[in-house]
């Protein structure tokens, strides 16, 4: 059974983490919330509390086959700043086998680390400069090697389906597609 480990940080855009969390246990991923805080118990954007499966620091990253940072403003800023976050991508960053995935503003942490110089990567837009080195597509979702990006919380769906294609295959993402009554191909 794949896994993923999403990054859950005060601030984070909640439709972006959510959503995807269920198309992907949909899906049968194991999926794991992991507050990057001392704390299970997140705030979002939006002020809506929720609690983390897990801690971060408590969790063993090398069990996981994708990372995935939600966007939000207040959310990437913590992802950002985080060095545990930065610690645990770096030890991924050029490793196929470990699927990096991030949407909204949260490419930039990607973009920060220098993992997106020479790939097509999306975001949010105005965030553009922070890629680093990235050709900005524009897409709805865009994935070159083993980093998956999407534009925003308005393309979380086909984003998360993406995601189910690489870890699981196109026609468990169809399936899900069809599950949910998403009326677009991805």
């Amino acid at each position: 059974m794949k896994k993923v480990c999403v990054f859950i940080a005060n601030g984070l855009e909640e439709c972006e983490a959510l959503i995807t969390v269920d198309i992907l246990r949909r899906a049968g991923i194991q999926v794991t919330t992991a507050s990057i805080h001392d704390t299970k118990n997140i705030l979002s954007s939006h002020q809506i509390s929720f609690t983390a499966d897990a801690l971060l620091s408590e969790l063993n990253p090398e069990e996981f086959d994708m990372f995935f940072l939600p966007g939000g403003l207040g959310g990437t800023a913590n992802l950002s700043a985080s060095p545990l976050v930065n610690s645990i991508l770096l030890s991924y960053s050029d490793r196929d086998d470990k699927l990096l995935s991030a949407i909204c503003a949260a490419p930039s942490v990607l973009g920060g680390l220098g993992f997106l110089k020479g790939r097509k990567a999306t975001c949010y837009p105005g965030w553009e400069e922070k890629l680093s080195g990235a050709q900005h597509t524009g897409a709805d979702v865009e994935e070159d090697g083993h980093i998956i990006t999407g534009k925003g919380m308005g393309v979380t769906i086909p984003f998360a389906l993406k995601l189910v294609e690489r870890l699981i295959s196109k026609a468990k993402a169809d399936e899900i597609r069809r599950q949910i009554q998403y009326p677009y191909e991805v």
